[in-house]
This record gives structure tokens, C-alpha cells and sequence, in this order.
């Protein structure tokens, strides 16, 4: 490789150094230099989407996925920057190293109040704060680049360097003069915490050692850990309930793996935590506090490679700083082995009455298309190797339940930022990052109309370069913003406002095959699996557009009075799907966990 010309050359060179090939984005004049400098650089690749927020939802998920060490987004001054804010802020608050370009004013303009002058260092200060620069002369290019992905990488956050557009075309300097006021700086990472120290270690294993009602919680901090996490929880007899970015660390078919926790958890990991006397926290700060055990019911350790989140959700006593996997291991021979299996015995017992509730919730007659069903139907159908996305909203819920993910899998949602708008990014990182696995993105049709119809311009731009050209769309169509329809009744206990909740029917499949893509349309039970089989096994990518009952309720594991309450509250207040509401809760609630009881397994 040739040294590089212009500062925009030396930018991209340095940033290769650091691993970063692939960049997302959209052009623009403010960073026009760094899309020139693209063109030239045979071993990046550029990602075209339809809008910035996209870009930085994909630069987050590329590293999710495991596509890249450090995502990233390249985006232009003003607006364009503008948008990509919430896809950072996605990659924030899940902890994902990000760098993002942004393509700036002139200096020669700057205070002058040029078009699309924005005050980028103010605006970025928060999402960026551990590290947010502005170059302003060839010279601190390396400086800033090592600076801003040596943070990326050891904060697992985001950084940004604002690039003005003039600065960018300008001679580079890639060895700065040894004199006063340069840096010269280094490109090699920093190396990551490991283990805690063995005091710590021995401490910790003394509280879990005395406990003989194990539970473990498993977030994202836990991915790829997944042998060590079993054999601690063999050890302990534990089991093992999994935060919603941590659902693909351990098989969901385990019979001590409770599933989700939370809102969106199973009733099973509801059991689990309602009466365990000790708990292991393995990368996760789920934030719901009341799914944890009460206080004082439980002694607790946590593991997390940053201190910072330990001990913030619950009364830890010892907080073990390291890798999940390399902590994990170094504590397994510290830990007893439990020969009674009571409590495992009783966790299995909770996991099977969870599934056949489960099984029974999703197959019964509801008014319409029962969305859990098609989710299933999915479920036992998934390929070895695929890779999941899901957006937020009803469809985060059938995810984190009903859909049964097996080792060698990926997947993932906007975890903490919970924002809709991430399922088709993140399914179109998933597949850069992998173009020979097939994607499945599960997405609910106000995300779809946010920005996934948009979104699959980009898969009918790239789809023919992808070496396996699976890629299945299912969009939950049932004209309403469901979550929030179900969180005005259960928590205002209000009826929905129509104007604000009801979505305007689109023909999603129709649009896809518009774009050159299949379109399925299905809108009675005995389609789904006929659809799903043909999707997954299509030469090109798919939209399954699944039309169903908006009244189908989202139970959490655990009902509140007030929660109940304020949903039959709703029912008297007029709401227009009242009696829907009242038949399905009934078939999904009521006759689920009846037929659930009478057909499930002995204990």
C-alpha cells in the first residue's frame, strides 16, 4: 500500500490498521473527501443505506455480530450527522465500540453561520464523551485516530472525530516531526482485563459455596462463554435465567435454562429469582430491578469486565472485575459440587410447565392470526448458522419467548436503547458481516414503516453479492403500534388513542417483490410454516408479511394488581377491541395455562 496523499488517505489508512474495513453511510459535500479517498482503498468496503441513523445502527451491530472490532459509520456535516445520533447512542448504551466520521464545515467558514454549520463537538459531547475531537491540521491525524479507537475498544463505547471538509483534502503528515507540541502514537490495542485476583476470587466462591438455592442471571458480558457459564452451573446446581442481549449464550433447549427475564420474561425465570437464597450476575445490568430476588433474599456475586456496573442492581457482596469466560474458569475449581439436586430438579420442573405454557399460548384460537404461532412455526425451522435480528416493539416479545435459539446461532436487538428502527440495520450488518449465513429479522410493522421499507432498497442494492441470499423479512402486520396500545391499557389503564395508534395498511409483500425480492403474504395459521419454508430456502430474500391479531395480550411472567387492574380499566373506558381483548386474554391466559397444566410432563 502506497503512503497515503491526502489527509483523507491517511485517516482510512490509519483506521485499517486499527481493523476497521467496513464502513456505513451515506455521501454528502462535508465529507466528500473521505468517500474519494473509499474509492481508491480496495480492501474497505462501503455500505450504502437509505439513511444515517441506519449507518450507525449497522456500525453497532457489525461488532455485535462480530463482523468488526470496531464499528463504523461515515456520515456528513449537519443533518447527516444529525441523524446518525440514535444509532450511536444504540451502540452506547449496549456497550459496543463504535467510531463515527463526521464530515464538518469548512474551517474557513467556521462561526460564519455557513449552510449546515453545526456545533458538532457540543452536540456529540454526551454520546461521544469519552472521546469527541476535531482535526484541525494534518498533523493530528494519527494521534486522533489511535486515540479515538484505542478509547472505542477499552471504554466499548462510542468516539467521534469531526473531519471539516477542507481539512480533509489537504497533504497528509503521516510520521509528525519529533519536536515539541507532536505525538507520535501506536497502534497496537491495549491489552484487556483478564481475571480478578485470587482473593477475590476465593471470596467470592465462599458465598456461592454456602448457598445451596443457586440462580444465575446471563447478559451480553457472558457471549462466548457459554462452556465455562455451564460449568459453573453444573457445579452449582444452578439455573440459569438470560437478559435479553444475552440470549444466544446458552442453548435455550437446556432444561435448567429458564429463559428471558423481565417484562418480556419467562415464568419460569420469574420462579427462579422469587426463591433462590444466592445469585451470580454474569455480564448483565437488566435494568428491571423488581425480576430481581427481594432484598435481602439473596447473597450475590457479579462478573463484569467493567466495574463501574457492578453492584448497581442489586446488593452484590463481591464484585469480580474481569472476562466472563477467563473469571468463569478461574472460579470453577473454587466452587463445591452440589450432590443434592433438589433445587436443579425444581428449576427443570418450572423450565418444562414454562414450555408447555408456552407451546399451549401459542396454538391457541385466537381471533386472528396468533403472532406467537408464526413466531413458532419459525422456531423449529431456523437453520445451524443463522442470524437473528429483531426490532422493538411486540416483536422483541415473540423473540425473547417463543423463538428457541440453538448454539452456533446470532442475535440481537437494541438492548438498552430499546429503539425501534434497529431490526433491518442490524439485519443488513448481520450479513455483511456474514454474507454466507442466512438473516431472519423479525420486525413489527410501525418499525417497518419507520424505516424498514426504506431499508430494503438497500438488500435489493447488495442481495446478488451476498454469498447465501437468504434473507428473510417478517413484518407482524396488524395496522397498530401494539406495545404501546398494551402498555396504555395495562399501565394507564386507558383506551388507545386511535389517531396515534392505528398504522396505515401497506402491502410489504407486494413491495418487496416490487424491489425484485419475494413477497408472502400470510393470514391464517395453517400458511406459516409453508411461507417460512419457502423463504428459507428462496434464491433471493423474502418478506413474509404476517397479518396478525392485534388483540393477542403480552402477559408478563409476573401480572401486577395494578397491571390487571388497569387493563379491565381500559375495557370500561370504550376500548374498540374490548371484546377481542376479553376472548383472546381468556384462550391465551386463561385455557393456555389450563391445557398447559393438565399436558405437561410429570415433575
Amino acid at each position: 500500500m502506497s503512503a497515503p496523499t491526502t489527509v483523507a488517505d491517511h485517516i482510512l489508512a490509519r483506521l485499517a490498521e486499527w481493523g476497521v474495513h467496513r464502513y456505513y453511510g451515506y455521501p454528502g459535500d462535508g465529507i466528500g473527501g473521505i468517500f474519494t479517498s473509499l474509492r481508491t482503498r480496495e480492501s474497505a468496503e462501503f455500505v450504502q443505506v437509505r439513511h444515517e441513523e441506519t449507518a450507525a445502527f449497522a456500525a453497532c451491530a457489525d461488532v455485535k455480530y462480530g463482523g468488526s472490532a470496531i464499528g463504523c459509520c461515515a456520515v456528513t456535516s449537519g443533518p447527516g450527522a444529525i441523524h446518525a445520533l440514535n444509532g450511536l447512542y444504540d451502540a452506547k448504551l449496549d456497550n459496543q465500540p463504535v467510531v463515527a466520521l463526521l464530515g464538518h464545515t469548512a474551517q474557513t467558514a467556521l462561526g460564519g453561520g455557513y449552510y449546515q454549520e453545526i456545533d458538532l463537538l457540543s452536540l456529540f459531547k454526551d454520546v461521544a464523551g469519552a472521546y469527541c475531537e476535531q482535526l484541525a491540521v494534518p498533523s493530528q491525524v494519527r494521534h486522533l485516530v489511535d486515540r479515538a479507537c484505542r478509547t472505542a475498544l477499552a471504554q466499548r463505547t462510542v468516539t467521534a472525530l469531526v473531519l471539516p471538509s477542507d481539512v480533509l483534502e489537504m497533504e497528509a503528515v503521516p510520521e509528525p516531526p519529533h519536536e515539541h507540541g507532536y505525538y507520535r502514537t501506536s497502534s497496537v490495542p491495549s491489552s484487556s482485563i483478564t481475571t480478578p485476583d485470587p482473593a477475590a476470587l476465593r471470596e467470592a466462591a465462599e458465598v456461592l459455596n454456602a448457598g445451596e438455592k443457586v440462580a444465575i442471571l446471563a447478559g451480553a458480558g457472558a457471549l462466548g462463554a457459554g462452556d465455562d457459564l455451564t460449568e459453573v452451573a453444573e457445579r452449582l446446581g444452578a439455573g440459569v435465567a438470560k437478559a435479553l442481549l444475552g440470549k444466544t449464550v446458552l442453548d435455550d433447549a437446556l432444561p435448567w435454562v429458564t429463559g428471558p427475564i423481565g417484562l418480556l420474561g419467562s415464568t419460569a425465570s420469574w420462579q427462579l429469582m422469587r426463591e433462590c437464597d444466592t445469585l451470580l450476575i454474569v455480564g448483565s445490568t437488566m435494568p428491571y430491578t423488581e425480576f430481581y430476588p427481594a432484598p435481602g433474599q439473596a447473597r450475590a456475586v457479579q462478573v463484569d469486565v467493567d466495574g463501574t456496573r457492578c453492584g448497581t442492581r442489586y446488593d452484590t457482596e463481591v464484585n469480580l472485575v474481569g472476562d466472563a469466560g477467563a473469571t468463569l474458569e478461574a472460579l470453577l475449581p473454587m466452587l463445591r459440587e452440589r450432590t443434592d439436586r433438589g433445587w436443579r430438579e425444581h428449576v427443570e420442573t418450572w423450565t418444562r410447565r414454562w414450555d408447555s405454557y408456552s407451546e399451549a399460548r401459542a396454538t391457541a384460537d385466537t381471533s386472528g392470526l396468533n403472532p406467537e404461532f408464526v413466531v413458532r412455526e419459525l422456531s423449529a425451522r431456523l437453520p445451524d448458522d443463522v442470524m437473528v435480528s429483531a426490532d422493538c416493539g411486540t416483536a422483541t416479545s415473540w423473540y425473547a419467548r417463543t423463538l428457541r435459539m440453538r448454539p452456533g446461532m446470532l442475535g440481537s436487538v437494541s438492548g438498552t436503547l430499546l429503539s425501534m428502527g434497529g431490526g433491518l440495520p442490524y439485519a443488513l450488518a448481520a450479513k455483511f458481516a456474514h454474507p454466507e449465513r442466512p438473516v431472519v429479522a423479525l420486525v413489527g410493522d410501525g418499525a417497518m414503516q419507520m424505516n424498514g421499507v426504506n431499508e430494503l432498497i438497500t438488500v435489493a442494492k447488495y442481495w446478488r453479492e451476498w454469498a447465501d441470499p437468504r434473507f428473510a423479512v417478517l413484518v407482524l402486520s396488524n395496522d397498530d403500534l401494539s406495545y404501546v396500545t398494551w402498555e396504555t391499557r395495562a399501565m394507564l389503564g386507558d383506551k388507545p388513542f386511535p389517531d396515534a395508534q392505528h398504522l396505515p395498511e401497506v402491502p410489504y409483500a407486494k413491495w418487496a417483490e416490487l424491489l425484485g425480492l419475494r413477497g408472502v403474504r400470510v393470514d391464517a395459521a395453517e400458511q406459516a410454516g409453508a411461507a417460512w419454508d419457502a423463504a428459507l430456502s428462496a434464491d433471493r430474500p423474502t418478506v413474509v408479511d404476517a397479518r396478525v391479531d392485534a388483540a393477542v395480550p403480552m402477559i408478563p411472567p409476573h401480572v401486577t394488581v395494578s397491571q390487571a387492574v388497569n387493563t379491565a380499566r381500559s375495557q370500561l373506558a370504550g376500548d374498540p377491541d374490548a371484546l377481542r381483548i376479553i376472548a383472546d386474554g381468556i384462550r391465551e391466559t386463561v385455557g393456555a395455562k389450563a391445557r398447559s397444566v393438565l399436558h405437561a410432563p410429570s415433575s
